[in-house]
């Protein structure tokens, strides 16, 4: 191997058609060495992940999926300057191709457009297994040689290949970057003399990168000088760019079906459709296929609650027990009182969810795995248009079930600017897993645990509904915004359905606990950190406010016949109103009124606006101060509560109320900045935040009328 060449770090770029298997080999290549984080200058998803090949530190990166080097989506412009040369930040001595075995004639127009940009290339076909089922065989020595660069067959699910791909990765290293060694197709006849003038200018690129640089020079940080010289070449020669594309494809769709005829049999094209079409004429069938997607939507929803009942039980029971433990155990005093209101109740807030949220991410992840996940855009598109979006809005929309941050981020893939801002106001309205804590804990107060026909569960039904209802909220938002964006852009709806495959099981159990401790690492932190500070708040009051209140207490339980049980009662109940937090509550309470809430709701209301599974942890911390009997479970607290005139608190009309506010509003700091991110302007988040409060107050208030 030469010097040079173990002196440095290799970097090797992933690309590939998307659903082609480039992210599960990547996984595979990097392992647990992985990084992700922004492409510099734009907001798209940039993997990095560690390797070694033969004794050289490589770094990999995954770039983002495209179907040719003719970019239209800001994510694909990413791939294209990488693989063009002309990201400055960002290189890649060699170019590992993934193409799908299954579907290789039209992954072929990628890979072949990339060995005519003259760099090192390695050609990795992945779904082997899926193309003999198709009856398809691949002459893995014919197609090298028709390409004239390495190509290895791989499966990154099974392992198999990656030691094949490694050598032939080690042998493009060690001949220093070996480049293609002839042109896929005749490239300088497609524009013989402007690529013959370009390359005056850069004698070192390649014909086809000419004809890039005749087509996109304008996206290329070039100078002002080349330019115009570029700009020049174009008009003098009458260059088309549209008619050289449009002649490009056709020659290299001709070229590749010598190639397929040389290196692949394919069966009968008449022969009995896959298992995979025959599921498809039943799962997108123009009727039950609706019908289908309502039933996987509700058995989703209704696992939720049937897998995590008893989990969410047992651990709620637990913190009861180590709060009653320590309150019998430890002394009576302000720090006990720390420990057993502040942080067991902020602690219990939090791990009680876990088992949902699990469930939740661990049925989606096998939804995905599958290749349903992709079905329902497609099921959803003719809808999704009639409301201003496409069937890619979809996706997004899905996301925003997990969590509207990385959903709004996703959005990135829609290529309409116009549908993809639509996508990225409505998403929120999306009842996302922060929700799912306050929905659960509202549902258990106020909907009896009872069954209709013997097995569907009232409460899944009401979950599944509240889900429905900001689903159904979204797409007339949406219906309505697209009169007042003035963007006229034409819209496409281009979507590949991936194979249907049997889920790697293997895969969702990490899932569930990586998603679980970013519950619990993230949102728990801001759980904590409230609960705490709304402890010191529900603790201390202003002045001697506090000690007041206590010495007057102590002189009424010295009169005779006191009722000592009934004035501790009073007395925590008005130290707990009289505190910074009741303070805070009650300046909130007449505006709160209306809607069936009180002022500890009022609270609850303002803490959760920094993340809207706070909730549960507030009420956790504002029904446990001044509590002394720590056994209770905290529902059974919000169930006990009552107003001054002896009503209860959580009535039918007030749960519905509070659950309604929670579909509608945006009660996330963190989906704010991420729109304003996304939209380079704080209009958008400021319209989002006013339209989804307005709407949240409005339609509680409606359901309280009907209900109370």
């Amino acid at each position: 191997m030469p010097e040079k060449v173990q002196e440095k770090k290799l970097h090797i770029a992933l690309v590939g058609n998307p659903n082609s298997g480039k992210s599960s080999l990547f996984n595979c290549l990097t392992g647990l060495n992985q990084q992700v984080g922004n492409f510099p200058g734009v907001t798209v998803d940039k993997k990095t992940g560690a390797a070694v090949f033969a004794g050289v530190p490589a770094e990999i990166i995954d770039l983002p999926g495209s179907y040719s080097l003719y970019p239209k989506r800001l994510d694909e412009w990413v791939s294209y300057k990488v693989l063009v040369g002309e990201d400055k930040d960002i290189r890649a001595d060699v170019v590992v191709t993934v193409a799908d075995a299954s579907n290789l004639k039209r992954n072929l127009l990628f890979c072949t457009q990339i060995i005519d940009l003259k760099i090192p290339v390695v050609v990795v076909l992945t779904m082997m297994d899926l193309a003999r089922q198709k009856g398809i065989k691949i002459d893995l020595a014919a197609l090298e040689r028709e390409l004239g660069v390495p190509v290895v067959a791989v499966n990154p699910r099974k392992n198999k290949g990656i030691a094949e791909l490694k050598k032939a990765i080690s042998l493009t290293v060690q001949q220093a970057y070996k480049t293609p060694v002839r042109d896929f197709i005749d490239n300088k006849s497609l524009a013989e003399a402007p690529v013959d003038e370009v390359k005056q200018h850069f004698p070192q690129i390649s014909d086809y990168k000419a004809i890039h640089y005749l087509i996109n020079h304008e996206s290329f940080d070039l100078t002002p000088a080349i330019q115009e010289t570029i700009e020049n070449i174009e008009v003098k020669n009458n260059f088309n760019p549209t008619k050289t594309q449009a002649e490009e494809i056709l020659q290299r769709y001709s070229r590749i079906r010598h190639v397929m005829q040389q290196a692949v049999s394919e069966p009968d094209p008449l022969q009995k459709s896959l298992f995979t079409e025959k599921l498809d004429n039943v799962l997108l069938h123009r009727r039950w296929g609706y019908l289908i997607l309502l039933a996987v939507l509700f058995l989703l929803f209704q696992s939720v609650f049937w897998l995590a009942q008893h989990p969410m039980d047992w651990i709620e029971l637990g913190f009861a027990k180590i709060s009653e433990y320590l309150s019998s155990s430890l002394p009576d005093n302000r720090w006990t009182d720390l420990l057993i209101n502040g942080v067991v109740a902020g602690l219990s807030g939090i791990l009680v969810f876990v088992p949902q949220i699990m469930i939740l991410f661990g049925l989606i992840t096998l939804l995905e795995d599958s290749g349903y996940m992709a079905r329902i855009s497609f099921l959803s598109d003719r809808l999704m248009r009639s409301v201003g979006l496409n069937g890619k809005s979809v996706m997004p929309m899905i996301s925003g079930f997990a969590c509207a941050v990385p959903a709004i981020m996703s959005a990135r893939n829609i290529e309409n600017r116009k549908e993809r801002l639509l996508t990225i106001l409505i998403t929120p309205l999306m009842s996302c897993s922060a929700r799912l804590p306050v929905y659960t804990i509202l549902i258990a107060l106020v909907i009896p645990q009872t069954y209709l026909l013997g097995f569907l569960s009232v409460q899944g039904l009401v979950m599944m509904g509240l889900y429905l209802l900001g689903l159904v909220m979204a797409l007339i938002v949406s219906y309505i915004a697209k009169w007042f964006i003035h963007i006229k852009e034409k819209s496409f709806f281009i979507l590949e359905l991936p194979t249907y495959r049997s889920p790697r099981w293997k895969n969702v159990f990490p899932t569930m606990i990586s998603k679980a401790r970013i519950f619990v690492m993230d949102a728990g932190k801001i759980i904590m950190i409230i609960s705490l500070v709304l402890w010191a708040l529900s603790s201390f009051g202003p002045g001697n406010t506090m000690q007041n209140l206590s010495q007057q207490y102590e002189q009424l339980k010295i009169e005779p016949g006191a009722d000592l049980a009934q004035l501790e009662k009073e007395y925590h109940t008005v130290k707990l109103e009289k505190s910074y937090a009741g303070i805070i509550g009650k300046s909130l309470e007449p505006v709160i009124t209306p809607l069936g809430y009180d002022w500890k709701i009022g609270i609850a209301l303002v803490t959760s606006f920094a993340a809207r599974e706070v909730f549960v942890g507030t009420m956790a911390t504002l029904y446990s101060v001044g509590d002394d009997d720590n056994s209770l479970l905290l529902k059974e607290k919000m169930k006990a509560a009552v107003r001054h005139d002896g009503t209860p608190v959580f009535t039918l009309a007030t749960g519905l109320s509070l659950m309604i506010f929670y579909v509608f509003a945006m009660q996330c700091m963190s989906t704010l900045a991420v729109v304003k991110r996304e939209t380079k302007s704080w209009k958008w988040p400021v319209i989002q935040l006013i339209y989804m409060t307005g709407l949240a107050y409005v339609m509680s208030w409606v359901v309280f009328e009907l209900f109370k």
